[in-house]
């Protein structure tokens, strides 16, 4: 169970509490939440060269979030990112993206995301919606969400989580530096994978 219903809930979607019955376990997870940067992951992909991928990750982050397991719609999400802390496994890449030609991360330190829309799909699945921001530019992002379920850690701690999928196109937010190729093509796709894979954990538990 999930806190927008059951798994095998084959009910149409629909958003708020008709997105599944609310039972007292899901009303207890309305909350105040903080992101655990120690069990989450925010990464991307990026085609290189045309014929592999590229992956990375962030690893300096914060984020909250708000839950209501009696009307999902009313949730919210928040996540600031330190653009100093990308990480694709090789130093001189992660350099060329701090630089201006991409993240001109000593003018723009942060990316951002606020959400502005929650949606209950039915299941444990959700969408929210929000605004990005990176360089600068501020841009609708959606993000499709699966909720893992919920558990008491051994220290006490209670937790929630989610993984996520989303793309955008980074020249919308000024990204746009590429090299041609011989053979065609360019070296780095605009088309831009993002993968999130969250922990949080309720304040006051």
């Amino acid at each position: 169970m999930g806190i927008f219903g059951r798994k095998n809930d084959t009910t149409a979607p629909a958003t708020g509490a008709a997105a599944g019955t609310v039972t007292p376990e899901l009303a207890a997870l309305t909350g105040e939440y903080t992101i655990d940067p120690a069990h989450t992951t925010i990464g991307f992909v990026a085609r290189h060269a045309m014929v592999t991928n590229v992956k990375g990750s962030f690893l300096d982050f914060s984020g909250t979030l708000h839950l209501d397991g009696t009307d999902p719609s009313a949730s919210t999400a928040s996540l600031d990112v330190k653009m100093q802390s990308i990480d694709t496994g090789n130093a001189d890449r992660d350099g060329h993206l701090k630089s201006a030609d991409f993240f001109k991360t000593d003018e723009f330190p942060e990316m951002t995301f606020r959400s502005t829309k929650a949606e209950a799909l039915g299941g444990d699945d959700y969408r929210i919606t929000g605004d990005l921001t990176i360089l600068g530019t501020t841009k609708p992002l959606t993000i499709d969400l699966e909720f893992n379920g919920a558990a008491k850690d051994p220290f006490g701690n209670e937790r929630v989580g989610f993984e996520g999928t989303s793309e955008i196109l980074r020249s919308e937010w000024g990204l746009t530096w590429n090299a041609a190729l011989e053979t065609g093509g360019v070296l780095v796709s605009d088309k831009i994978k993002l993968n999130f894979d969250i922990s949080a954990i309720k304040a006051g538990a």
